[in-house]
Protein backbone atom coordinates (compact mmCIF):
# COMPACT_ATOMS: atom_id res chain seq x y z
CA UNK A 1 0.00 0.00 0.00
CA UNK A 2 1.34 3.04 -0.96
CA UNK A 3 1.95 6.13 1.92
CA UNK A 4 0.65 9.79 1.50
CA UNK A 5 1.81 12.79 3.73
CA UNK A 6 -0.25 15.74 3.51
CA UNK A 7 0.79 19.43 4.86
CA UNK A 8 -1.71 22.06 5.29
CA UNK A 9 -2.12 24.25 8.24
CA UNK A 10 -5.88 25.38 7.87
CA UNK A 11 -7.61 22.46 9.50
CA UNK A 12 -10.36 22.69 7.10
CA UNK A 13 -8.79 22.09 4.22
CA UNK A 14 -6.58 19.71 5.30
CA UNK A 15 -9.44 17.56 6.28
CA UNK A 16 -11.02 18.19 2.60
CA UNK A 17 -8.14 17.07 1.32
CA UNK A 18 -7.52 14.00 2.98
CA UNK A 19 -11.87 13.28 2.18
CA UNK A 20 -10.88 13.46 -1.66
CA UNK A 21 -8.44 11.31 -1.47
CA UNK A 22 -10.16 8.72 0.19
CA UNK A 23 -12.29 9.06 -3.01
CA UNK A 24 -9.96 9.30 -5.61
CA UNK A 25 -7.41 7.43 -4.55
CA UNK A 26 -8.41 4.91 -1.63
CA UNK A 27 -6.27 2.52 -1.80
CA UNK A 28 -3.65 4.97 -0.68
CA UNK A 29 -2.65 5.21 2.61
CA UNK A 30 -2.34 9.05 4.61
CA UNK A 31 0.03 8.43 7.36
CA UNK A 32 0.27 11.69 8.45
CA UNK A 33 -1.98 14.80 8.23
CA UNK A 34 0.36 17.83 9.34
CA UNK A 35 -0.52 21.55 10.26
CA UNK A 36 3.28 23.00 9.42
CA UNK A 37 6.21 22.47 7.75
CA UNK A 38 8.13 21.21 10.47
CA UNK A 39 6.36 18.22 11.46
CA UNK A 40 5.45 17.25 7.45
CA UNK A 41 9.52 17.04 7.58
CA UNK A 42 9.72 14.78 10.39
CA UNK A 43 6.71 12.93 9.18
CA UNK A 44 8.01 12.04 5.88
CA UNK A 45 11.26 11.12 7.49
CA UNK A 46 9.62 8.59 9.72
CA UNK A 47 7.50 7.00 7.24
CA UNK A 48 9.39 7.75 3.88
CA UNK A 49 5.65 7.86 1.57
CA UNK A 50 5.72 7.95 -2.23
CA UNK A 51 3.44 11.40 -1.87
CA UNK A 52 3.37 14.42 -0.21
CA UNK A 53 0.74 16.78 -0.83
CA UNK A 54 2.64 20.40 0.49
CA UNK A 55 0.82 23.95 1.61
CA UNK A 56 3.22 25.80 -0.14
CA UNK A 57 2.65 28.58 2.59
CA UNK A 58 2.41 27.04 6.27
CA UNK A 59 3.63 28.71 9.88
CA UNK A 60 8.02 27.84 9.82
CA UNK A 61 9.26 26.05 7.02
CA UNK A 62 7.27 26.56 3.98
CA UNK A 63 6.06 23.53 1.60
CA UNK A 64 8.94 25.01 -0.67
CA UNK A 65 11.56 24.42 1.97
CA UNK A 66 10.29 21.12 2.86
CA UNK A 67 10.78 20.04 -0.13
CA UNK A 68 14.16 21.35 -0.68
CA UNK A 69 14.81 19.49 2.36
CA UNK A 70 13.99 16.75 0.93
CA UNK A 71 15.87 16.84 -2.41
CA UNK A 72 18.75 17.56 -0.39
CA UNK A 73 19.03 14.33 1.91
CA UNK A 74 17.80 12.35 -0.85
CA UNK A 75 14.81 11.19 0.00
CA UNK A 76 12.92 10.04 -3.13
CA UNK A 77 8.86 11.23 -3.42
CA UNK A 78 6.19 12.21 -5.41
CA UNK A 79 5.43 16.47 -4.11
CA UNK A 80 2.53 18.05 -5.16
CA UNK A 81 2.17 21.58 -4.00
CA UNK A 82 -1.22 23.38 -2.80
CA UNK A 83 -1.37 26.72 -2.91
CA UNK A 84 -4.23 29.25 -2.77
CA UNK A 85 -1.81 31.97 -5.24
CA UNK A 86 -2.05 31.53 -8.79
CA UNK A 87 0.89 33.71 -9.39
CA UNK A 88 3.27 30.93 -8.11
CA UNK A 89 5.00 30.69 -11.47
CA UNK A 90 1.91 28.27 -12.30
CA UNK A 91 4.14 27.69 -15.69
CA UNK A 92 7.20 26.63 -13.97
CA UNK A 93 5.09 23.82 -12.13
CA UNK A 94 3.50 22.79 -15.69
CA UNK A 95 6.97 22.42 -17.11
CA UNK A 96 8.56 20.61 -14.31
CA UNK A 97 7.85 16.99 -12.88
CA UNK A 98 5.74 18.62 -10.16
CA UNK A 99 2.28 18.39 -9.78
CA UNK A 100 0.41 21.52 -8.15
CA UNK A 101 -3.43 22.06 -6.83
CA UNK A 102 -5.46 25.69 -6.53
CA UNK A 103 -7.36 25.86 -3.44
CA UNK A 104 -9.84 24.91 -2.88
CA UNK A 105 -9.59 21.67 -4.45
CA UNK A 106 -11.51 20.21 -7.13
CA UNK A 107 -12.11 16.56 -7.24
CA UNK A 108 -11.90 17.14 -10.56
CA UNK A 109 -8.46 18.56 -10.86
CA UNK A 110 -7.36 16.10 -7.79
CA UNK A 111 -8.49 12.81 -9.60
CA UNK A 112 -6.31 14.55 -12.79
CA UNK A 113 -3.50 14.43 -10.53
CA UNK A 114 -3.74 11.30 -8.73
CA UNK A 115 -3.10 9.98 -12.25
CA UNK A 116 -0.32 11.80 -13.40
CA UNK A 117 1.40 10.69 -10.12
CA UNK A 118 0.56 7.17 -10.66
CA UNK A 119 2.13 7.35 -14.08
CA UNK A 120 5.28 8.89 -12.25
CA UNK A 121 5.45 6.52 -10.07
CA UNK A 122 4.83 3.39 -12.05
CA UNK A 123 7.87 4.72 -14.05
CA UNK A 124 10.29 4.58 -11.22
CA UNK A 125 8.96 7.85 -9.24
CA UNK A 126 10.54 11.68 -8.67
CA UNK A 127 13.47 12.75 -10.01
CA UNK A 128 15.38 14.56 -7.79
CA UNK A 129 17.46 16.87 -10.74
CA UNK A 130 14.38 18.13 -12.18
CA UNK A 131 12.80 19.02 -8.99
CA UNK A 132 15.62 20.36 -7.71
CA UNK A 133 15.78 22.76 -11.10
CA UNK A 134 12.37 23.74 -10.40
CA UNK A 135 12.09 24.48 -6.80
CA UNK A 136 15.40 26.74 -8.14
CA UNK A 137 13.26 28.37 -10.36
CA UNK A 138 10.64 29.03 -7.90
CA UNK A 139 12.67 30.93 -5.44
CA UNK A 140 13.81 33.66 -7.85
CA UNK A 141 10.28 34.06 -8.74
CA UNK A 142 8.17 33.37 -5.84
CA UNK A 143 7.15 36.53 -3.48
CA UNK A 144 7.84 36.20 -0.02
CA UNK A 145 5.36 35.79 2.31
CA UNK A 146 4.89 39.43 3.99
CA UNK A 147 5.40 39.21 7.72
CA UNK A 148 4.82 41.54 11.07
CA UNK A 149 7.70 42.81 12.53
CA UNK A 150 9.67 39.78 14.99
CA UNK A 151 8.30 39.27 18.63
CA UNK A 152 10.78 41.81 20.45
CA UNK A 153 9.04 41.24 24.21
CA UNK A 154 6.36 38.50 25.32
CA UNK A 155 4.36 37.83 28.59
CA UNK A 156 5.00 34.97 30.62
CA UNK A 157 4.12 33.80 33.97
CA UNK A 158 6.14 32.08 36.66
CA UNK A 159 3.51 30.80 38.85
CA UNK A 160 1.55 33.41 40.19
CA UNK A 161 3.85 36.08 38.67
CA UNK A 162 3.61 37.59 35.12
CA UNK A 163 7.11 38.65 33.35
CA UNK A 164 7.69 40.42 30.63
CA UNK A 165 10.78 38.65 28.73
CA UNK A 166 13.08 40.00 26.38
CA UNK A 167 12.77 37.44 23.12
CA UNK A 168 16.57 37.68 22.81
CA UNK A 169 17.34 36.38 26.14
CA UNK A 170 15.30 33.07 25.23
CA UNK A 171 17.46 30.04 24.60
CA UNK A 172 14.29 27.91 23.30
CA UNK A 173 11.12 27.28 23.37
CA UNK A 174 9.58 23.79 24.19
CA UNK A 175 6.07 22.53 23.57
CA UNK A 176 3.77 21.62 26.63
CA UNK A 177 0.67 20.36 25.51
CA UNK A 178 -1.69 23.73 24.80
CA UNK A 179 0.93 26.27 25.93
CA UNK A 180 4.50 26.62 25.90
CA UNK A 181 7.66 26.58 28.01
CA UNK A 182 9.92 29.86 27.46
CA UNK A 183 13.42 28.76 28.87
CA UNK A 184 16.13 31.75 29.40
CA UNK A 185 18.98 31.12 31.82
CA UNK A 186 17.76 32.46 34.97
CA UNK A 187 14.91 29.76 34.56
CA UNK A 188 11.18 29.02 32.76
CA UNK A 189 8.63 30.53 32.31
CA UNK A 190 5.13 29.63 30.66
CA UNK A 191 3.33 31.23 27.52
CA UNK A 192 -0.06 30.57 27.25
CA UNK A 193 -0.05 29.73 23.73
CA UNK A 194 0.51 27.12 21.77
CA UNK A 195 4.48 26.78 20.06
CA UNK A 196 3.50 26.77 16.09
CA UNK A 197 1.78 30.35 16.83
CA UNK A 198 5.08 31.63 17.34
CA UNK A 199 6.73 29.97 13.97
CA UNK A 200 5.77 33.19 11.92
CA UNK A 201 6.37 35.87 14.83
CA UNK A 202 10.06 34.74 15.75
CA UNK A 203 12.97 36.00 13.85
CA UNK A 204 13.42 33.12 11.57
CA UNK A 205 17.09 34.33 11.24
CA UNK A 206 17.65 33.79 14.97
CA UNK A 207 15.07 31.15 15.69
CA UNK A 208 15.14 27.59 14.16
CA UNK A 209 12.90 24.63 14.92
CA UNK A 210 14.73 21.84 15.42
CA UNK A 211 11.88 18.88 16.35
CA UNK A 212 8.43 19.27 16.17
CA UNK A 213 7.80 20.25 20.03
CA UNK A 214 11.25 22.61 20.14
CA UNK A 215 12.58 26.03 18.57
CA UNK A 216 16.03 27.00 19.58
CA UNK A 217 17.75 30.76 19.36
CA UNK A 218 21.09 29.71 17.18
CA UNK A 219 22.53 32.52 19.56
CA UNK A 220 22.45 30.60 22.53
CA UNK A 221 23.71 27.16 21.24
CA UNK A 222 27.58 26.35 21.81
CA UNK A 223 27.86 23.71 19.84
CA UNK A 224 26.01 20.19 18.57
CA UNK A 225 26.86 17.06 18.00
CA UNK A 226 25.51 13.81 15.63
CA UNK A 227 25.14 10.22 16.28
CA UNK A 228 25.53 7.74 13.71
CA UNK A 229 21.53 7.74 12.63
CA UNK A 230 21.34 11.25 12.21
CA UNK A 231 19.76 12.62 15.04
CA UNK A 232 22.17 15.32 17.00
CA UNK A 233 22.14 17.36 20.23
CA UNK A 234 22.62 20.62 20.76
CA UNK A 235 24.55 22.27 23.63
CA UNK A 236 23.52 25.64 24.95
CA UNK A 237 25.70 28.28 26.56
CA UNK A 238 23.94 28.68 29.47
CA UNK A 239 21.66 26.29 30.41
CA UNK A 240 22.86 22.83 31.44
CA UNK A 241 20.66 20.69 29.22
CA UNK A 242 21.15 19.11 25.36
CA UNK A 243 18.35 19.67 23.25
CA UNK A 244 17.62 16.70 20.46
CA UNK A 245 17.21 17.77 16.96
CA UNK A 246 15.53 15.49 14.53
CA UNK A 247 17.18 14.14 11.71
CA UNK A 248 15.67 16.51 9.35
CA UNK A 249 16.46 19.58 10.80
CA UNK A 250 20.23 18.50 11.15
CA UNK A 251 20.97 20.47 7.71
CA UNK A 252 20.78 23.76 9.98
CA UNK A 253 24.10 23.01 12.10
CA UNK A 254 26.41 21.31 8.55
CA UNK A 255 28.56 24.20 9.30
CA UNK A 256 28.96 24.30 13.43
Amino acid sequence: MLKCVIAEDEALLREALVQLLGQVWPELEIVAACEDGGSALEAIAAHRPEVVFLDIRMPGLSGLEVASSLVEAGIRTEVVFVTAYDQYAIDAFERGAVDYLLKPVARERLAGTVGRVRERLARGGQDLQLLQALLQQLATVTPPQPKAPPLVWLTASRGQETRLILVDDVAYFQADSKYTVVMTADGEALLRKPIRDLLDVLDPGMFKQVHRSTIVNVRAVAGVTRDESGRGSLRLKNRPETLSVSQPFMALFRNM
